[in-house]
Order: structure tokens, then sequence, then C-alpha cells
């Protein structure tokens, strides 16, 4: 089969890690007998420099033409240092999850048992915990109006607004996902204080008996925040709102041990777009160093989601175990003995091709 993918590299070591996202997707390829028209374009910083704009129309057309999008990170220090800047990379990916109807955001966190000492939390804690946060991403206060300050720059305001029709599509996504696993969906909210979240549990309770065979219970936000950390293996899918969902799946990333385990697929209207959930750690750029497993499993993602090609994303995602098993790692996982960015892409891609 013919796939046309846009490449967005990004900012800082978003290069370097979509390379080797790149080598396993063109090994499967070859493996499987796939054929890919790779689109590259510019988005974030970068674009800014070259552009003004962190998503140009350029990139936006590339995308909206593609059967998926490989994305690597968004963030650069001359932004982050600047408060007053009026355009920001972040705004870029604000822009396409809205243009490209980006409504969920799907985070697996699923632990290693060989990496399990590298987890914060102790081992018989995360030994096993297998979970999913879906967040919901086009509506709440990141995108709420009215958003902005007071004429004397005293006062800042931020608005958070749902529709009915957001929440139902999240929640019927988080019960499908749960359907293929163990069955349980956890509606995160904070019904006791915000309107919008007594509006999320009411559309929810609404909505559960479409699916008789989910247990779905509903947690407060703080609460689940506690329990992700004291018992993460309780949870099976989990289903909330867009700031909430961002909080508590870096919370959740730390469990295995390592952001750079971690992929994620933002599923749309139009297109998807799949990406590693660490940022452009701009201290790494350019050194060779960074961990390319999460968007080396993003792609695995991708083989899956957009393309309902499940031998090869397990062929991706076998390669990836099997690495960690070997200690092929970088120096995130192995500081004694650590590899490469660009050899751990090599030995996955080796390893897709010859097993």
């Amino acid at each position: 089969m013919d796939f046309k993918i846009a490449v967005l590299a990004g900012d800082g070591i978003g290069p370097e890690i979509i390379a080797q996202a790149l080598k396993a997707v063109n090994a499967t390829g070859k493996k499987f007998g796939h054929k890919f028209a790779f689109s590259p374009a510019v988005v974030g910083a970068v674009a800014i420099d070259v552009t003004g704009s962190p998503l140009p129309q350029e990139t936006l057309d590339i995308c909206r033409a593609s059967d998926a999008i490989l994305f690597g990170a968004i963030g650069d220090p001359k932004y982050d240092n600047d408060p007053k800047a009026k355009v920001r990379p972040e705004q870029g990916l604000l822009a396409m999850r809205k243009e490209l109807g980006l409504y969920a955001n799907i985070r697996p966190v699923s632990t290693f048992r060989s990496l399990a000492d590298k987890s914060p939390l102790k081992r018989e804690i995360v030994e096993g915990v297998d979970l999913v946060m879906v967040r919901e991403l086009t509506g709440g206060i990141y995108f709420g109006r009215p958003q902005g300050r007071s004429e004397d720059g005293k006062t800042a305001y931020d608005s958070c607004v749902y529709t009915v029709a957001e929440i139902e599509r999240i929640v019927r996504l988080g019960c499908n996902l749960a359907m293929a696993r163990r069955k349980k969906v956890t509606v995160v909210d904070k019904a006791n204080v915000l309107a919008t979240s007594r509006l999320w549990r009411e559309t929810s309770q609404r909505i559960a008996p479409e699916f008789p065979e989910i247990e779905i219970d509903y947690m407060f936000v703080d609460n689940a925040a506690m329990q992700l950390i004291q018992w993460p293996g309780k949870f099976d899918v989990v289903v909330t709102e867009n700031m909430f969902g961002d909080i508590l799946s870096d919370e959740a990333s730390v469990i295995t041990g390592s952001m750079g385990l971690l992929p994620s697929a933002s599923v749309g209207t139009q297109t998807s777009v799949y990406e590693p959930i660490h940022g452009s750690y701009p201290q790494a750029a350019g050194k060779n160093i960074a961990n390319p497993l999460a968007t080396i499993l993003s792609a695995a993602m991708m083989f899956e989601t957009s393309f309902s090609l499940h031998k090869e994303g397990l062929a991706i995602r076998r390669a990836v175990s099997e690495s960690i098993e070997a200690g092929f790692v970088t120096v995130d996982l192995d500081n004694a003995n650590p590899r490469s960015t660009s050899e751990v892409g090599d030995w996955i891609a080796g390893y897709i091709l010859n097993n």
C-alpha cells in the first residue's frame, strides 16, 4: 500500500528523533511491502524564523493532503524567556489542533519490566501498569473566550467553555478504546466546583448506557492526581478535559521512568498527528543523545490507528522492546553505557528488517 505522510520535525531535538522514526517506518515498509511519500514542512520556532508564522499555510495544506502526520517537537528558549512575545511556537500547535479538528490526544502509558527501577515510584507500584490517557484537545480553558487582561494590566482572565457535542465525542472515543482493553473508563472532572465539569459528568452519565459492557466511574481531578501515584495499575482508560488532561498525562508519564518512552496520537476529523509527549529539549539538540523511542512508538501508533496495519505496528513495538531488553538505549536509560540517538534508530530498523 502507498501512504502520504507529512513530516513536521519542528524544534530542538525534533529533527533528530524524527529521523530515527523514519528509519523504522522505512524498514517496516520494506519488510511488509508498503511505500511512503514523505512531505517535510516547518512548524514552531523554525517556522517563525522562516515565515513569521508558527503554522504557515503551506504546512497546513501539506497536513491536510496527507494520510497521517509525524510530528517532532515545538519550543525554543528565546520564546520561553520572553513573556511579551506576540508570536510563540506553541501557537502553531494550538492552531494545528483547531484547523485539523484534532479533538483527542491519546497517550498510552505502560511500563517495561526491565526498566521498573527507573521509575520514581516503587517497583511493586509500577509493574504491570497499562493505561491510556484520553485528553480532549479543542475545548476548555486553552480556547475559551473571553480571554485577556484589564486595561491597567493588573488583572488577567481566562474562560473555560465546553459544548455537549465536544464531550460526547471524546467520551464515546474513550469507551470504544476501553472495549478493546479491560472495559473500564474513568471520567475525571471537578464537578463539585466547576459548571463545565458538571456538564461533563451529566453528559458522560447519559452516554454510559450506550456501553453496557463498560464500567464507568467518576473522579475529581485532585483525587485522580493522587491515585495515579498511589495505584496507577487500577486505571484502564482515563477520559478528561483539556487542561486536566494536559497535567495528568504529564504526571502519568513519569511512571515509566522516562518521558522518552511515551508516544501519543492526536486523532482528528481530517487527519491524525503522531508525536512523542516530551518537549523540544533544546539542551540536547544537536548532541545525538535524545531518546528516540517515544517517536518510534508514535510511528507504530500511526500504522495501527491511521493505516489499520496492526502487524506492522507490532513489528515496531517488538523492536523497541528488544532494544530495551538488550540495553541498547540512550543515556536517559543507561548512563553507564549509553548509545547515541542515531545508533538506537539504526538498531531498531535493523531488527525490524531481520526478524
